[in-house]
């Protein structure tokens, strides 16, 4: 089992902001205007207050989960994003991010492969709700829908990133 130990301060600066990369990531393929953005916005931290909670989840999701409860665990990993996306346009910055959780996939699977699956297919689970949060199009939040095909084809790509394609 991977414990946050296994990895270094860098390694655990990229780790611990892969939720809200996954999320980013399908935020940034379709925006979804304030609110939407915002229901969008909160799917991470709604992702690690559940595995926080559930005693069977992934326990690096749990550990990410235990770090974002302190002001230092959410500064590191707000500092880690900000380092990466300053001054790129939004197109820059989902091609940075799909990098960077192709990265974690790499690190988490050089610990340990069999861990690294359930913690990978966690955060492909991550995209997959901020997708569902808010629906595109429609009007103050009526009608339109669920997941546009910029977000379906963003969910296939943070999947690639993270070897939990399907084929």
């Amino acid at each position: 089992m991977v414990t946050k130990a296994d990895f270094t301060a860098d390694e655990w600066k990229l780790v611990l902001g892969s939720p809200m990369l996954a999320s980013l990531a399908v935020t940034l393929a379709d925006p979804s205007g304030l609110w939407g953005t915002m229901k969008e916005g909160m799917a991470s931290g709604l992702a690690l207050l559940a595995a926080k909670n559930d005693a069977g989840a992934n326990a690096l999701a749990k550990a990410i989960a235990g770090d974002m409860e302190t002001s230092e665990g959410r500064a590191a990993a707000r500092e880690g994003l900000k380092a990466e996306l300053t001054g790129k346009s939004p197109a820059e910055m989902k091609q940075q991010v799909l990098a960077a959780l192709t990265q974690v996939g790499a690190i988490v699977s050089a610990k340990d492969a069999a861990d690294a699956q359930g913690f990978k297919a966690w955060l492909q689970q991550v995209a997959q709700k901020t997708a569902e949060a808010a629906s595109e199009g429609g009007f103050l939040g009526f009608g339109g829908i669920q997941i546009s095909e910029a977000e379906k084809a963003t969910l296939a790509e943070v999947g690639k990133a993270l070897g939990t394609a399907q084929a």
